[in-house]
């Protein structure tokens, strides 16, 4: 029973021991960090806040709701309309190839006897069949 009591003063002890070294630790490094905030909060207020002409230049710019000017919408107009162009182009190159494709399948049918079964015609629409379900 003595060995257990005198561990548990030894693990106390220990345990006092080292929170009164880590108190002094943190109280010794405190003045630091304390310096080190107030370097880091002064650094911080020169990121976040800017010059007094270039707020009142980004504010003049555009305030929330101005409109836009008109150099703005010509340019986004004429971003929509070359958007528009090149879907119109995209689309129209994919009918015309799917058209000569139909067309030459449409020729290789008409070249083949007659004499071949409904199930061999069946096989030659069966795909454009499918690309038609597509569109």
């Amino acid at each position: 029973m003595a060995w257990k009591q005198l561990l548990l003063v030894s693990c106390f002890s220990t345990a006092v021991l080292l929170l009164s070294m880590l108190q002094e630790g943190t109280g010794a490094s405190v003045g630091t960090r304390q310096v080190a905030g107030q370097e880091a909060q002064e650094g911080m207020e020169q990121k976040i806040f800017m010059q007094e002409s270039d707020a009142s230049n980004f504010l003049k710019k555009r305030s929330k709701r101005s409109s836009k000017s008109r150099d703005e919408v010509n340019a986004e107009d004429r971003q929509r309309l070359r958007a528009d162009e090149l879907r119109r182009e995209y689309h129209e190159e994919q009918r015309n190839e799917f058209e000569n494709f139909v067309e030459e399948q449409n020729d290789g049918k008409s070249s083949q006897p007659a004499s071949l079964g409904s199930g061999a015609l069946w096989e030659n629409h069966e795909v454009p069949l499918l690309l038609l379900l597509k569109f």
